[in-house]
């Protein structure tokens, strides 16, 4: 049972309580029955009211929860609806007291998260007016009486924050562009005359609009501002430059240089006139020395002409340069030509500068062939050859590829400029190709005349006889020792002649002449100590051994002794067939260097 019903029966058991001790004090008093009737209703009546009053007081209490329910479920669906949230959920078997307070707490917050979301899209509002007014651009537009959604809270402080980022570029932007506008004014010497320069240099920085069209107006008066100054500028180097090459050309002495170092730098207006002061009196000295200005001009039209590859015919078409009248019109033709050939070799440089790089590996590996040809070069020490054998072979690699890289390049250029790009008078890949046939008609002749060489020098060995040669020591080999000599006969020659030599019995070698000797008989052929126009090293050492052995008497006079066997002889036979063999391949080597020096003199002459 609960507590309030426990509690309504001790009121009854009090109220029949003292119902009973008020009959025992009217029966005590002797109250009749009548009254006491009276005073029960009195104290019926006044219950009664008690309880009506009571009564009333919570039927009271009921109705205005009642209201304050339905007022607040009211104002909490008007308030879901304006806040787009979702509607409340009453809990079910709750009692009244407890749905209203629940009603009225849900009210309450909701009604806060509107004032929240009014106060921050006024703050926006009036962040976004002001960002607005600095950049010249339209406010955003939101609908400010209603209550606004999450979503356009979230969008609104996005873009606040873009134009927040927007002001700081274009400020950033403004102030940069402002310092190089003022730089620029001061260099060029200009004084603001418009309201907007004015505005741009006297101005506050922040009372400035940063609107676009501003912004891309500063931008052009920037533009225009550079352009003047690059104008300038240029115009400044012009005259230094034409300084630098009218003092050159007049050779002016470096103290009389010194006084216009001060005006070598800087573009303003004061600047360019004393520049232009300098100019028009050297122009007037270099009318003066008219003949030396030419001749200078000269000297650097020729280093230009050895830079751009030109050919004898090239540098004849400009015939001014061998003219001896030195006039005012001669100085202006130089002048003219001078300029056209260095803008021509600072269009074409690094194509030039491709070519030069290719001649200097040519000369390089012209240079290496003709080491390599050059038996002396075995002869060196300190890592030299094998240092040179490295830088060759790298530069067999490199020069091929130099090549095709140059070939395609100016092939490229070709087809850009549609003309031929020449050098020496005719084309690059014609020159190269040029070059390497000279090369390999060069290497053709050396072969020959060596060729040529050995043939004569065979021919006057077998006529003449070999030069005596020291045998070189070779390691593994044992050197002959005096006490080793081999016993020969001490006959002694009955006739001796220029092509026979004889070494000593004690150590000496003995040679004897190649050719074929007839014996005194005439009957025997001789022995000889070589049968072809070879020589091999295995042929010198047989030869050696021959002249070593035991001879008589007779075969020292040349004679033949029959108890000896002739071995490794040639007969006169076989000697004659093998002259004239070589004396016909002579005859074609005469014929090729012949035709060599031909092909060699047309080259020259061409």
């Amino acid at each position: 049972m609960r507590r309030s019903e426990v509690l309504a029966e001790e009121s009854i058991v009090c109220l029949q309580k003292a119902l009973i001790h008020l009959r025992e004090i009217w029966e005590l008093i002797g109250i009749p029955e009548e009254q006491r009737l009276q005073r029960t209703e009195v104290v019926k009546k006044h219950i009664k009211d008690l309880l009506d009053r009571m009564i009333a007081e919570e039927e009271s209490l009921r109705e205005r929860l009642l209201k304050s329910i339905s007022f607040c479920q009211k104002e909490l669906s008007t308030l879901c609806n304006e806040l787009q949230v979702k509607p409340f959920q009453e809990e079910k078997e709750t009692t009244v007291l407890q749905l209203e307070k629940d009603l009225r707490t849900q009210v309450e917050l909701l009604r806060k998260q509107k004032k929240e979301r009014k106060q921050e899209l006024n703050l926006l509002q009036e962040q976004d007016q002001e960002l607005c007014e600095i950049l010249c651009m339209p406010t955003y537009d939101v609908d400010s009486t209603s209550v606004p959604t999450l979503e356009e809270l979230n969008l609104f402080r996005q873009h606040v924050a873009t134009l927040r980022e927007t002001k700081e570029s274009r400020h950033e932007q403004f102030v940069s562009i402002k310092k190089q506008i003022i730089l620029c004014m001061e260099e060029l010497e200009h004084t603001p005359d418009t309201s907007f320069e004015k505005d741009i240099v006297c101005e506050d920085e922040s009372a400035f609009c940063l609107s676009l069209e501003n912004i891309a107006t500063l931008q052009k008066l920037l533009q225009q501002l550079e352009i003047k100054k690059s104008k300038n500028e240029a115009e400044c180097e012009g005259l230094r430059a034409q300084i630098q090459e009218l003092w050159d050309r007049l050779q002016i002495p470096e103290e009389e240089r010194e006084p216009v170092a001060a005006i070598m730098t800087g573009s303003k207006a004061k600047v360019r006139n004393a520049l232009q002061l300098e100019v028009d009196r050297l122009e007037e000295l270099k009318m003066q020395n008219i003949k030396q200005v030419i001749e200078t001009i000269r000297v650097e039209l020729a280093q230009f002409w050895d830079q751009c590859f030109y050919s004898k015919e090239q540098r004849q078409a400009f015939a001014p340069y061998y003219s001896e009248d030195y006039t005012e019109n001669l100085l202006h033709l130089h002048d003219a030509e001078i300029i056209r050939l260095r803008n021509y070799y600072e269009v074409h440089k690094e194509l030039f500068e491709g070519v030069q790089k290719w001649e200097e590996s040519w000369k390089l590996f012209l240079e290496f062939e003709r080491k390599a040809s050059d038996p002396s070069r075995f002869t060196n020490r300190g890592g030299n050859l094998l240092k040179e054998e490295k830088e060759r072979a790298k530069l067999q690699k490199t020069l091929p590829k130099l090549e095709e890289e140059l070939k395609a390049r100016i092939e490229k250029w070709e087809q850009e400029q549609s003309m031929a790009f020449m050098v020496n008078g005719q084309k690059f890949m014609e020159y190269v190709t040029e070059q390497w046939e000279l090369h390999r008609l060069e290497k053709e002749k050396a072969k020959q005349e060596r060729q040529l060489k050995n043939k004569r020098q065979t021919e006057a060995e077998m006529l003449y006889g070999s030069a005596p040669r020291t045998p070189s020591k070779r390691p593994g080999l044992t050197p002959n020792k005096p006490g080793k000599v081999r016993k020969m006969n001490t006959t002694t020659m009955s006739s001796a002649t220029p092509n026979s030599s004889i070494r000593p019995a004690f150590g000496g070698t003995m040679y004897r002449s190649p050719v074929s000797r007839l014996p005194p008989s005439g009957s025997k052929s001789v022995i000889t100590s070589m049968c072809s126009g070879k020589k091999t090293p295995r042929a010198a050492r047989l030869r050696a051994n021959k002249e070593n052995m035991e001879l008589n008497g007779s075969m020292l006079s040349g004679g033949y002794s029959g108890s000896t066997p002739l071995q490794h002889n040639c007969s006169i036979k076989s000697i004659a067939s093998t002259y004239s063999e070589f004396s016909r391949e002579l005859s074609k080597a005469s014929r090729a260097d012949a035709t060599s020096r031909i092909l060699n003199s047309t080259n020259i002459q061409s």
